[in-house]
């Protein structure tokens, strides 16, 4: 790791303790053993660095996503894509971005800076909605329509299905961040998986056959 990543880690991990907004440069700075001038060769400024660890952040969603075969993008930037989306495709996607969220060290600790910092800045409240909270409930709303239209059969609305569907994936995080072991934190990914496979069997078995066969 060099230098820059190394800032980046340290930063985040002392914003996920203490909140960004409590966290100065200097702390940064100090807790490296490198002096301020050092780290400015590297970063404007502590919002700089913050902007950086975001980038990263959704760089690596966007990597999930063509990987699982499910847009990159909101439905407003490519609506054409939500149209295509097996339900395979998304169940891979929810189960990798279970992982990554519970088990990455900067994932975690940029979503427990969120969690802090929501209750003090309008800002950070925003973004906390859409990286973790209305952002992803909304996707995967849109997701469900398109796939449900494909559907024979009669099922609940998006909305309703997107509350179903995606819920789960925020009260098993939250489990999994309250437990230390590693066995208990892979029995509840595990337990995400099967609820998935679940969901999809029960609401897109016909559409999952379709896909078997292909």
């Amino acid at each position: 790791m060099n230098t820059k990543e190394k800032i980046l880690v340290t930063a985040l991990r002392l914003f996920a303790v203490y909140g960004y907004e409590a966290v100065s440069v200097s702390r940064i700075a100090g807790e490296l053993g490198i002096t301020k001038g050092a780290l400015y060769k590297h970063y404007k400024n502590k919002r700089d660095i913050f902007n950086c660890i975001f980038e990263y952040v959704c760089q690596l969603d966007v990597e999930r996503s063509r990987k699982s075969g499910v847009p990159e993008q909101d439905y407003s930037d490519m609506p054409e894509a939500f149209s295509h989306v097996l339900p395979k495709s998304l169940g891979d996607y929810m189960k990798a971005q279970f992982h990554y969220w519970s088990e990455d060290e900067i994932a975690c600790n940029f979503r427990k800076m969120l969690t802090l910092e929501q209750y003090k800045s309008s800002e950070m409240s925003a973004l906390y909605q859409k990286v973790l909270v209305s952002g992803p409930l909304e996707y995967t709303e849109r997701l469900l329509c398109e796939m449900s239209k494909r559907q024979k059969k009669q099922l609940p609305s998006p909305h309703a299905l997107a509350i179903e569907f995606y819920s789960p994936f925020y009260l098993l995080l939250s489990m999994s961040d309250g437990v230390e072991r590693k066995e208990t934190k892979e029995e509840i990914a595990k337990s995400y998986e099967c609820y998935i496979d679940d969901f999809l069997q029960r609401h897109f078995s016909q559409k999952l056959k379709e896909e078997r066969k292909l």
